[in-house]
């Protein structure tokens, strides 16, 4: 991730604001229209217009960027033994993070212009799928091999090359086949799969690297560890498979109604660029981003030895522990979108979310208490602050300028995690877990002072951040009745 709605706006969960939005692929007041189709005739199934037929779609969509979240996390689902195959100390390991993170500092700023001007987003997707498999190919061949290390760093570089911009194609199919009441609803769903995906992986790649050991003991480790990410990559085949399903649904679409979802109408001029890019509120946010962020991947790509060293945990028990983020993300993203969409007070959740977080962290550095307990609390955190944070810049950026602004947040956060990726890596080698995750509570602390800021430039330009749902959908109606008149 990469967002949108409520937590629909998330990262490592690529961002395509939908009021930017071109109109709707099938208008809602047309939905049950029924028209004469020439291929297959007007059956439910076949029909653009159906529900059933969007639905069969959404599936599709949903599964689109499940490869690129289930490899995106394959070391930290192996990482003691990557360590130990590979001969690698920890900020080498994290080097993996850092390279995919790298091409997104550009092209999280510059995908969503590649798949509205450039490619289309048939094209698009496919052609990001299309990375994201040849890198997972080129990172498991480098595992295979033996001193294949750069060549994995290569095929981590490649694989972040699609992975963030795939997710932006996903998001603008979801717009355009599902712009109105459904959408909030669609984005919180593909936000779901995504994180089962990470979920799936971080239980999986390890049962399945011992099952191929033990099938021949006499093989090479890294060749086992090879073998295991060729497996892998199968998820990234599927999501291709899935891209190019798409492309069919969407070119036939456009042929049945005379359009489609490939571009968004998205203009933006040299002059609101400049504009936005001197926009303090926007910073602003932007620091809030990635002062959280790099709190917790980077710690979930180092989790799986931290949760086997400190609490003495089996792997296969620090495997579930360091996937609950992902897992609780699944589950309540959805819910908690939802909840802050109908209460608002956006600044005082993402203040919430902060707050949990640094409990958490000092939980799990201070004290023995159970992991369980701070993960849990950590993927609701999580979950509640990518729900309040993201749609905060729709709040006082114009609609023909949120693309540009929610590519420049990811670029930010994708810069954060690049460098906190390797600094993680290094403390680890140098100082040890507890100073690792003393300097999350620092980016933390910084994160909460920026909030307050926040607050506080709000409160003094009256932009309207911190406002309740209700006092907002107020100002909205009075704001186009004064519309209306002039």
């Amino acid at each position: 991730m990469t967002e949108k709605m409520a937590d629909d706006q998330e990262t490592r969960d690529g961002v395509r604001s939908p009021s930017s939005e071109g109109t709707p692929l099938v208008p809602k007041e047309d939905m049950e229209e029924e028209v004469e189709l020439s291929d297959c005739g007007a059956s439910l199934p076949c029909n653009p217009r159906r529900y059933m037929h969007r639905y069969i779609v959404l599936i599709f969509m949903c599964l689109l960027s499940f490869g690129s979240y289930f490899c995106y996390d394959n070391p930290a689902a192996m990482q003691d033994t990557m360590m130990a195959d590979l001969s690698l100390n920890t900020e080498q390991f994290m080097m993996f993070y850092s390279m995919y993170s790298y091409p997104n500092i550009v092209l999280a700023f510059i995908g969503g212009y590649l798949i509205d001007k450039v490619f289309g987003v048939r094209l698009g997707a496919i052609i990001f799928a299309g990375f994201c498999l040849l890198g997972q190919l080129l990172f498991a061949t480098g595992a295979y091999i033996e001193n294949g290390y750069i060549l994995m760093c290569i095929g981590r570089f490649v694989f972040g090359i699609g992975g963030e911009s795939l997710a932006v194609a996903q998001n603008t199919y979801a717009v355009g086949w599902f712009k109105g009441k459904e959408l909030n609803m669609v984005f919180g769903l593909q936000l779901s799969l995504a994180r089962i995906g990470s979920t799936v992986n971080m239980n999986v790649m390890q049962p399945l690297y011992d099952a191929i050991y033990k099938s021949d003991s006499d093989r090479e480790t890294h060749e086992t560890l090879g073998i295991t990410l060729y497996l892998g990559m199968l998820t990234c085949l599927f999501s291709l498979c899935c891209a190019l399903a798409m492309a069919f649904f969407d070119w036939r679409a456009k042929k049945v109604l005379g359009k489609s979802a490939s571009t968004t109408g998205e203009t933006i001029t040299l002059k609101d660029l400049k504009v936005l890019m001197i926009n303090g509120k926007l910073w602003i946010v932007c620091i809030i981003c990635v002062m959280y962020y790099v709190t917790v991947f980077p710690f979930i790509g180092l989790g799986l030895v931290f949760f086997e060293m400190k609490f003495g945990m089996a792997h296969a028990q620090a495997s579930v522990v360091n996937s609950l983020v992902y897992i609780l993300s699944a589950v309540c993203s959805p819910l908690l979108g939802f909840l802050i969409d109908k209460s608002g007070k956006n600044i005082f959740w993402l203040m919430t979310g902060i707050l949990i977080t640094l409990g958490c962290h000092g939980l799990l550095a201070f004290t023995f208490a159970s992991p369980y307990i701070a993960m849990i609390f950590m993927g609701v955190a999580y979950s509640v602050l990518a729900a309040s944070l993201w749609p905060l810049v729709s709040y006082f950026i114009p609609d023909n300028q949120l693309g540009t602004a929610y590519g420049l947040m990811q670029s930010v956060q994708n810069a954060g995690l690049a460098a906190v990726s390797q600094v993680s890596g290094s403390l680890v080698d140098s100082k040890g877990y507890l100073i690792l995750i003393t300097f999350y509570l620092v980016c933390l602390c910084v994160a909460m002072i920026f909030t307050v800021i926040l607050y506080l430039v709000d409160a003094a330009t009256n932009t309207g951040l911190n406002l309740s749902a209700k006092t907002r959908a107020k100002m909205a109606e009075i704001k186009d009745k004064e519309g209306k008149l002039n």
